[in-house]
């Protein structure tokens, strides 16, 4: 069945077949699919007001538009199936125990910490595990995620519970969420002086979309301000109702600052576990899991916190995580202690891959470095022709033609760098939530993790960009050549700060909005003609005030005669005059204008800035 001709191309349509596509796939991919010349596509989107080249990453709407034209069904493969169909190509299940139910063995919960910011999670987990992190953190916000592991005693026997510290500012939404989709059980951390709070009710619908049974740690009950009793009160409102008011959710009032109450916490949560979850694992499988965070150490090189899932890790096992690979060279417990492996439900810090995965993607042990090094290249390759499609302005004819005709809409490109991954991508995120318009666009050109490099430097000197350096500085040269190529390099270690200088930059580079200002009316009461100056005008300033330096207009019957003109002069009797106010009389010259009558009005008035909301 042939299509209609289309820029003197005819394309073969499909009969509504299904084609499946995967993210940031090019006009060639499709064209390979359907059996088509790639050139044919290029020329048929051109013809629907898009231009694109045959082997450039293009976005899921494009491919589903050209999907319509021709006919077929356009199938853009989510990441997750992409990736367990790349693994099945390699033999390896992901996210499955092997072995029968005797395999099986029981595993510590993970436990995620949410909760409104600033209402103690950290300083919760402090006391758990005896350690000061809130000091290192700026401006006293969590931006990292960490993972530990403690013990406790719950009827004699030893129980070992794993801890993910999510983030507690709003911007990382996306790194909070992910804590949610690697853990087991949601501790929601409420202040009782204070209640729940907008981001307390963020937490429990990541706690519920991830379908996880929920303790409440109801913190700071040694204040003298606090209630227990109306955070109990306020939670059942959205359906938490604590088990002594007939629910299913274990309320702990606690104080991490006093250390009460602690250790009834965790004996909560180790029952929750008990009663609600099935926590088992086979420790003799290849090991898989999560990186739960990664960063650039100076001295070890990538390394990745993981969480191990199923399966023991052990030293020496070859690893695959997101598009890094490597051998684990060595592996440390959040302590900093040497481990030689790690079971289900533990938490590491993993030494030896080749560059920094990003958090939240899975990691797998497989047979050999040659594997690890193919899976990797081929995820690697497609999260790039993602990236591209998502980073591709979508530019039409009609917008390239728009843009020609009123002078072209700005753009502020950034090239984004962080000390771990996590706080890159919330920072993007965040970024781009900014809205000031469509005069003015934001484009995050590279990110990265690490320090600021002589490339990225060059890469912002190429595309005009600035860079944002995220709890990062220069390294080497970087910040000399910066200078010398006149590279902005901008420094934060709080998000809050890099959002707020980044809309306001934004709003900077918007044109300036005006408005009319009305200055005030003079009548023309009589016309007196010089052959040097022209007509002057006899005036009468009825309201308001004429200014010298102000525009005027000229209206005859009601109909404006004339807009937008100068005064050549503006004279209060025989004196230059700056402005003339009501009551008084005036002469006055219009510039390059004469045809003025007795009886006509002239309108003074400004054009004033309003400033950006």
């Amino acid at each position: 069945m042939e299509a209609p001709t289309i820029g003197g191309m005819r394309v073969r349509k499909g009969n509504g077949e299904t084609v499946r596509l995967a993210r940031g796939s090019s006009l060639t991919d499709f064209a390979e699919k359907i059996g088509v010349d790639a050139a044919s596509l290029v020329q048929m989107l051109f013809h629907l007001g898009e231009m694109v080249t045959a082997t450039q990453s293009v976005g899921d709407e494009t491919l589903e538009l050209l999907g319509d034209e021709l006919n077929y069904k356009v199938e853009v493969v989510s990441p997750e199936d992409e990736d367990r169909e790349l693994l099945e190509s390699f033999d390896i299940e992901f996210g499955a125990d092997e072995g029968d139910e005797e395999d099986l063995v029981v595993r510590p919960p993970v436990v995620t910490v949410m909760g409104h910011v600033d209402h103690g999670k950290t300083k919760l987990l402090d006391a758990l595990r005896n350690a000061n992190v809130v000091a290192g953190e700026a401006g006293g916000i969590t931006q990292h995620i960490g993972a530990y592991q403690v013990h406790t005693d719950v009827d004699g026997e030893d129980r070992r519970i794993t801890f993910i510290d999510t983030p507690g500012h709003e911007a990382f939404t996306a790194m909070r969420a992910r804590g949610a989709q690697a853990t087991d059980i949601a501790v929601l951390v409420v202040a009782a002086d204070d209640g729940v709070m907008p981001q307390t009710v963020e937490a429990l619908n990541h706690a519920k979309a991830a379908n996880v049974p929920i303790v409440v740690a109801v913190n700071k009950i040694d204040k003298p301000e606090a209630d227990p009793v109306k955070v109990r009160g306020e939670l059942s409102e959205y359906g938490v109702v604590p088990e002594e008011y007939g629910g299913d959710t274990m309320f702990v009032d606690v104080s991490a600052k006093a250390g009460q109450n602690l250790d009834k916490l965790l004996e909560s949560i180790v029952l929750t576990a008990d009663a609600s979850l099935d926590l088992r694992a086979n420790p003799v499988q290849d090991a898989q899991g999560l990186v739960v965070e990664a960063h650039l150490d100076r001295g070890r090189g990538p390394v990745a916190t993981i969480l191990v899932q199923r399966g023991t890790l052990r030293v020496g096992d070859s690893i695959v995580a997101g598009p890094a690979y490597g051998r684990v060279r060595a592996m440390l417990d959040e302590h900093g202690v040497e481990m030689a492996e790690a079971d289900p439900a533990r938490p590491a810090m993993v030494l030896g891959l080749s560059s920094v995965p990003g958090a939240g993607q899975n990691f797998i042990v497989v047979d050999d470095d040659r594997m690890a090094r193919q899976i990797a290249e081929k995820r690697e390759a497609r999260e790039r022709a993602a990236q591209q499609a998502k980073r591709r302005v979508r530019r039409s004819l009609e917008d390239f033609m728009a843009s020609m005709e009123k002078g072209e809409s700005q753009e502020l490109n950034l090239i984004l760098k962080g000390d771990v991954s996590g706080s890159v991508e919330a920072l993007e995120d965040a970024l781009a939530q900014i809205d000031v318009g469509d005069e003015v666009s934001l484009r995050v050109i590279d990110r990265g993790v690490g320090a600021i490099t002589e490339t990225n430097v060059d890469l912002a000197a190429a595309s005009d960009a600035i860079i944002i350096g995220f709890n990062v500085r220069p390294q080497g040269k970087a910040a000399q050549m910066a200078d010398k190529e006149g590279v902005e390099i901008r420094y934060y270690s709080v998000i809050y700060q890099a959002i707020e200088e980044i809309e306001a930059a934004l709003k900077g580079m918007l044109k300036p909005e005006y408005e009319e200002v009305q200055l005030g009316q003079a009548e023309i009461r009589a016309i007196f003609r010089s052959s040097k100056i022209g007509n002057i005008a006899g005036c009468m300033v009825t309201s308001g005030l004429i200014r010298r330096n102000a525009k005027v207009r000229l209206l005859r019957d009601g109909a404006v005669i004339a807009d937008n003109l100068d005064l050549a002069s503006l004279k209060r009797e025989k004196d230059d005059a700056s402005e003339v106010r009501e009551g008084f009389e005036c002469g006055l010259v219009l510039k390059n204008f004469g045809d003025i009558k007795e009886g006509d009005i002239v309108e003074a008035f400004e054009m004033k800035e309003i400033p950006r909301a």
